[in-house]
């Protein structure tokens, strides 16, 4: 198979791309970090419980919305529940699975943390766009994280 080689504009478009994934994503967490003690997966974790009915969510589902695989998910839940942000029920539809559930804790973490989250957000990406810019950044989104694996 002979594989074109990048365009100038084609290799300068994805080499910013590139270091955008690596900055971005790297200021965020150390923001987070230091505004509230969590990891960007901890985060994740009590803000997708925090909208699901009763707080909770089957691990297989979260695991699969995070790109985990389950295993790296129970783990980290683990650590979590260690610091009862969360707990673990048995799920009666997989007797090999368990369900996440957000506590009363971990949802006081969460409240506290989002504003300061949101601030870093902001601060560090949306403030920078302009409304067109966003629809596009959310339609160019949209289209490449759903194509198919």
């Amino acid at each position: 198979m002979d594989t074109p080689w990048l365009s100038k504009d084609e290799e300068h478009a994805w080499r910013a791309f590139r270091r955008l994934l690596t900055a971005l994503p790297a200021r965020l967490s150390r923001d987070l970090a230091r505004d509230s003690g969590l990891s960007p997966a901890d985060y994740e974790v009590l803000s997708t419980l925090s909208e699901k009915p009763n707080r909770r969510w089957a691990l297989k589902d979260l695991a699969a919305k995070m790109e985990w695989s389950r295993s790296r998910l129970s783990h980290h839940a683990a650590r979590m529940q260690a610091r009862e942000l969360i707990d673990k029920e048995p799920d009666p539809q997989d007797a090999r699975g368990c369900i996440l559930h957000l506590t009363d804790d971990g949802f006081t973490v969460l409240e506290e943390a989002a504003p300061h989250h949101l601030r870093s957000v902001r601060a560090r990406f949306l403030d920078h766009l302009s409304p067109d810019e966003l629809a596009v950044l959310r339609t160019l989104s949209t289209r490449i994280a759903d194509l198919p694996d």
